[in-house]
Parts: structure tokens; sequence; C-alpha cells
């Protein structure tokens, strides 16, 4: 795996960042001291509105849903961090993959991974659907599939990797070329990695899809997404749906996954360091029949993210041997880890995908893409993981007696 790279953006707000390791730029980049007050956290501009020196003449903001300060700052921190030159921010990730379908037309064809997070699923199924965007989900780890199920009406290519929540680690550099081939889009979920271990950009992806309700946020208090591009035509695309729809944070938000991205990196080397260790108890547990974590050698896709992260990241999921209830009362018979949607804080969660984060997608679709009715996924926090250990020990005591 490789060192946090330095990179290089075209955002004005990031100049003099590209020689900068990531470490320092996730407390820097976007971002200056106030230079009315000093103060070096970003102000909380909680504006509506801006003056305006004559009818149009403003100074870079006129109205906070096309453009705040505060908001300004967070995409130009994250436009750094996944080495894109432009960012946009959004209410939630929902609202971020929202824009990017957006950019379709009536007729359009979408190609998806066949284990993406289940709200990804329910709006192209559901939402999109309607408006004559059909999908196609596959297994994104057979390039093969992806090639047949590509057509000539395909406009985007939509991986996550990892994938939510089987854990699967997609080439994105094989995909983007197979997207580019037939003149498709491919954007990337990167949620799961954040980019302190995966650059989606650096890797052929078009778009980046960030949940900054997750690991950049990192304390479970906010909501939010983003999108991050390299190419300033998308961008503008991106920023008009933006604008018109309106699904953009507000400066409270923004100020949160500011103070979450500065402690990314060391709060993403606990994660790692914790999933790793408690993947490892796990795998040779007598109660666990199967772990998915690509920090395992034993992961079919260990390899790859060897090659294409620098890190293993703080998911991962299990196979409780036992029944369906049983399953259901270790999630629920856990202390240190909370049974609980959602992903990334700093505590550790415990959830049942079939009845939580999946459970819009039908049972029969979810079975054939192995997601079980005893699938176990945690979000390993950083606390101490002997009492991980400890934890899930008792529940699964619990479960069995």
């Amino acid at each position: 795996m490789s060192e946090h790279p330095a990179t290089e953006t075209g955002d004005e707000s990031t100049e003099g960042d590209d020689d900068r390791r990531f470490e320092t730029r996730a407390i820097h980049a976007g971002q200056a001291p106030d230079p009315e007050t000093g103060a070096l956290m970003t102000p909380i501009h909680a504006n509506s509105t801006y003056k305006q020196d004559g009818p149009g003449d403003h100074r870079g903001y006129e109205y906070s849903r096309t453009g705040n300060p505060t908001r300004s700052d967070l995409e130009a921190n994250l436009a750094s961090l996944e080495s894109g030159s432009h960012a946009r921010c959004f209410s939630s990730g929902m609202g971020a993959i929202n824009t990017v379908l957006n950019l379709l037309e009536a007729g359009d064809h979408v190609v998806a991974g066949d284990d993406v997070y289940g709200g990804t699923h329910r709006i192209l199924t559901q939402v999109y659907e309607q408006y004559d965007i059909d999908t196609s989900f596959v297994d994104t780890t057979d390039h093969d599939a992806v090639r047949d199920a590509m057509r000539a009406e395909t406009a985007l290519l939509w991986v996550e990797t990892p994938t939510n929540p089987l854990m699967n680690v997609n080439d994105i550099g094989a995909l983007a070329d197979i997207a580019h081939a037939n003149d498709a889009l491919c954007a990337v979920d990167n949620t799961f990695a954040t980019p302190y271990l995966q650059r989606p950009l650096e890797h052929g992806a078009d778009i980046v899809s960030q949940s900054l309700t997750k690991y950049l946020g990192g304390h479970s208090d906010t909501i939010g997404g983003a999108l991050i591009v390299d190419d300033a035509d998308l961008d503008e695309q991106l920023g008009f749906y933006q604008n018109s729809v309106g699904a953009t944070p507000g400066p409270f938000d923004a100020f949160l996954v500011l103070r979450g991205t500065k402690t990314l990196p060391v709060r993403m080397d606990r994660h790692c360091e914790n999933a790793m260790e408690l993947a490892e108890w796990l795998e040779d547990h007598d109660d666990v029949s199967r772990v998915y974590y690509p920090g395992l050698e034993s992961h079919p896709d260990h390899d790859l993210a060897a090659e294409q992260m620098d890190g293993f990241g703080g998911m991962l999921s299990f196979e409780f041997d036992g029944t369906l209830d049983q399953a259901s009362t270790v999630v629920s018979e856990t202390d240190v880890f909370t049974l609980a949607e959602s992903l990334g804080g700093v505590e550790s969660l415990i959830e049942q995908p079939a009845a939580m984060t999946h459970a819009a997608i039908p049972r029969e679709e979810r079975l054939a893409a192995g997601l079980t009715d005893g699938l176990i996924r945690v979000s390993v926090g950083i606390e101490h993981v002997d009492d991980m250990k400890a934890d899930l020990q008792r529940a699964f005591d619990a479960a069995l007696n």
C-alpha cells in the first residue's frame, strides 16, 4: 500500500496545497484564518442572503442555496482530499446521488453493482425507473458481466468499493475503462474507504460520491453528502442541479464536517487497526462461519485492496453460525456495539442488513446477491478492541444459550 500522496487541485482556495501530504491538507486545505479576526476555524456564515454593491454586483455570494462561504471552504477541502479540482456539497448522501442521476435523460440506462447501498437501489428502482431510466444490477467484480450489461443507451456505471455490506473490492481503473469505452460516466461511492484510503479520481473515475454523514463527519452528529470531480464542465452541470434542486447543507453542517476532516487521518488509522484485529478474531471464532473484510488474506479481493487502497477500512461483515432469530439476538444484545443504522462514527455500531439498511431490496434479490438474513454488519469504532471482543462474545453466548 502506498504512502498518502500530495495532490494538485485547480481550485484557487487550495492553491499552495499541492506539495503537502494528506494529513496536512486535511487540516489546512481550503481554509485560512479569518482575515478580520484571525479565527483559526472557518466561521459559520449563518446567512440566507448577501449585500450587493449594485444590481448583480456581488462579492461572490448572493443567496445561500447557491453558495455559502462555510460550504465553499468545505468544498475546497474535499476537492483537495479527493485529488479533484471541484466539489459540491449536499444536505445528505442521497442528495448527492440524486444529483448524479439528474444528469440522466429518459431512455438512459444505468449499470450498478448488485450489492449497492439499499438507498441507492431504492432511488434507481422506485424513483428513476418511473422516468424511463432502466438499471441493470450486476456483480461489478465480474468485468465480463459488466461489459455484457452495457448497452448503447448506457450513460452511467455506478460503483461502490468496498461494497455495502459484502465488502467486495472493485477495480476502479478497469471499470472506468469499461464505462469510457461505452461513452458512459463512471461514478464511485467512496464512503466506506474515504479519501484517506482511496481516491477514485486517481484511477480514472469521473465522479466521486461521499456520504459526509459517515467517516468524514465522523461523530454521528451531522448529515451531508458530496460530489467531487476533476472536470470543470462536469462540475458546472452538477452545480446547476445542486442549485436548481436545492438539496444543499446549512452552514453549521458544513462546519461540523470541516471539524471532522481535520481528524480523519488519525481516526481512520484507529478504525483500520481495530477492524483488522477484530476480523482476525472473528475468523478464528467457532460461532462465525465467514468474515467479510478485505484486510484478511482469505478475502478474494485482498490483493486488489492492498494495491488500490492505503488501508482496509473500518467496516466488516460476518455470518453468525446460527438461525435468523439467533443472529437478531446477537445484534440486540451488544453494549459496546450500538444497534443502529449508519456507520463511520467514533462509536461502534452493529446492524442486520436484511432488516435494516437493505430492507428495501426484495428478499429474492438480496439472497441472490449474497445478502443473507443472518448477515451482520459492524462499523468498528475507536474504542478499545478488547472491549469489542468481549461485547460480541457476550452477545454470542446470549444467542446460543
